[in-house]
């Protein structure tokens, strides 16, 4: 049990604000709070230090990922992984792209921010699009898989989906209304098929309510969630999405979960596209608040790996893909309860492992790379060095 189950939890000081963007996903560090403006002495953590709830979050949520993903090739034959598949599918990508929204609200089109959105998400998009493209060829067998940076294939949807996302939200900080308008475009995308698969633009629209809502949304918000009242509401509320998830799972397309099809490309009407998104939209929103009632606050021995989600993300996919190519989800023991429990335990040590910082070490050329070679000198920051060098 953690120090979140403690009774007063909602007197305990705010969650910190959103803070400047450190690379292609945001790390979540915490201000000091200062006395001018609390009308009390400063009592957050230092300045500088990541905050361990939203480290804590996204680990969760990657791990839920990664579980998912292993659930895909089990669902078939188990409705027990076909429930658990569907539930989870309805909130773990909600929660990241909520957190990524929240910690883009300082973004704005500074040349430093736009030189890490570059080096932080565009750099590792080419890169791991044309990976999986080849290990497609080469473990999948599909000869003719093309190396195409418009179409995304497979994992690589959310770096295209982040990279548009970010560079919109300038726009979204200054319209009048941006979640409902965010929300008439994902409606309008579900609705026209002719959207076709350039850049997964169904992805990124159908997606996009939730990278405004973090957006829109403050410390208090996060707070509030996190209040007794609401993790004790989570527990029936989680138990009847079980329920349904159970009874949804024979009769129901999983695929509507992806949000990367219309309506009509689902074999369903156009006015079923307006009524699934948004229903979808409500068990998302109710589900995600049920998740962050129960992330822990306080450190926890997988906060560090926070700081490496993007990494375990990529990576673990090549084993994802590779298992199911090479037919390891084959093997009978695999669909019983225990083999499916197992498997389950090696999607989550598997996706730990990619966050930790010795991967982190190995793949930070292609995740992080400084390429101070690619772009001009900052003119402030040259001024500031002509400065001191005639002091």
């Amino acid at each position: 049990m953690t120090n979140s189950l403690r009774p007063h939890d909602h007197y305990r000081s705010p969650l910190p604000p959103a803070q400047p963007l450190t690379g292609g996903v945001p790390a979540p560090r915490s201000h000091q709070v200062t006395a001018a403006a609390t009308g009390a002495a400063p009592r957050g953590k230092p300045a500088g230090q990541r905050d361990a709830f939203f480290d804590n979050a996204k680990y969760l949520a990657i791990a839920f990922v990664a579980m998912g993903h292993v659930w895909e090739p089990l669902k078939s034959q188990s409705r027990v992984a076909e429930t658990l598949y569907t539930v989870v599918y309805t909130f773990h990508m909600p929660a990241f792209i909520i957190i990524s929204g929240y910690f883009s609200r300082s973004f704005d089109m500074r040349p430093d921010r736009l030189k890490r959105l570059v080096t932080g998400v565009v750099v590792p998009y080419i890169l791991f699009e044309t990976a999986y493209s080849l290990f497609n060829r080469w473990a999948g067998g599909v000869s003719d898989q093309e190396i195409s940076l418009l179409d995304p294939w497979y994992l690589t949807w959310f770096l295209i989906a982040l990279f548009v996302w970010r560079l919109t939200t300038p726009l979204w900080k200054v319209v009048r209304w941006p979640l409902p308008i965010a929300l008439c475009l994902a409606l309008l995308a579900a609705v026209s098929p002719e959207i076709g698969d350039d850049l997964d633009l169904q992805r990124v629209l159908q997606f996009l309510p939730f990278f405004v809502l973090g957006l829109l949304m403050k410390p208090e918000h996060f707070q509030l969630v996190r209040r007794r009242e609401m993790r004790v509401l989570s527990v029936p509320i989680l138990a009847a999405a079980l329920v349904v998830g159970y009874w949804a799972a024979p009769r129901m397309n999983a695929t509507w979960f992806y949000h990367r099809d219309s309506a009509q490309e689902l074999g369903a009407p156009w006015w079923a596209g307006v009524v699934m998104t948004l229903a979808l939209y409500g068990c998302s929103l109710v589900l995600t608040a049920c998740f962050f009632a129960w992330v822990p606050r306080r450190k926890m021995w997988f906060t560090a790996l926070g700081a490496g989600t993007l990494y375990g993300y990529l990576l673990h996919g090549f084993v994802i893909k590779g298992s199911d190519f090479w037919g390891w989800f084959d093997h009978g023991w695999v669909h019983k309860p225990l083999g499916e429990v197992c498997v389950t335990f090696a999607a989550v040590a598997l996706v730990t492992v990619l966050c930790t910082r010795p991967v982190q070490r190995v793949f930070r050329f292609a995740m992080e790379p400084k390429m101070a070679w690619a772009f001009k000198r900052d003119a402030a920051d040259l001024a500031r060095e002509r400065a001191k060098a005639t002091a």
